[in-house]
């Protein structure tokens, strides 16, 4: 990625925060088809090649949360996917965390225990604790927790 792509101008970033910024309120909420339509909305203003912007990294995170909450899987499975290949992406235990919990849905467990075992190298137990205990159950069976 060229500095040049390295930043957004000032009144886009503005515009896409103020999204994100809405996306998280109503999903607090509990409004999340509003909130995922918000943060949808911010992703499309990112110039082309979206993916070479750090802000479409944390888009896709939301959006992937969204998906996940809700249960459909597969979405935020791409989500996810998508997120890891942005700025940032790879590496972010928060974003491995969720991949190998979607693996583990998927039931690629050895995807999932490669990822969780990335979430908790980089983010610790603490990362697992707010989410179903399954998932830290499944690595305990892979790893020394």
């Amino acid at each position: 990625m060229s500095e040049i792509m390295s930043q957004l101008p000032d009144a886009l970033h503005k515009e896409i925060a103020s999204l994100c910024q809405q996306g998280d309120e109503l999903s607090k909420a509990g409004k999340l088809e509003e909130a995922k339509t918000s943060y949808v909305n911010a992703l499309r203003l990112l110039p082309q090649e979206h993916r070479d912007w750090e802000a479409s990294t944390w888009i896709y995170v939301a959006i992937g949360d969204i998906h996940f909450r809700l249960g459909n899987h597969e979405r935020a499975f791409r989500c996810f996917y998508n997120a890891i290949q942005c700025p940032k992406g790879l590496g972010n235990p928060y974003i491995h965390l969720r991949l190998g919990q979607l693996y583990f849905e998927q039931a690629d467990l050895d995807k999932s225990a490669d990822e969780l075992t990335r979430a908790y190298m980089g983010g610790g137990l603490d990362l697992f604790l707010e989410d179903d205990p399954k998932y830290l159950s499944f690595l305990e069976t892979r790893i020394d927790v």
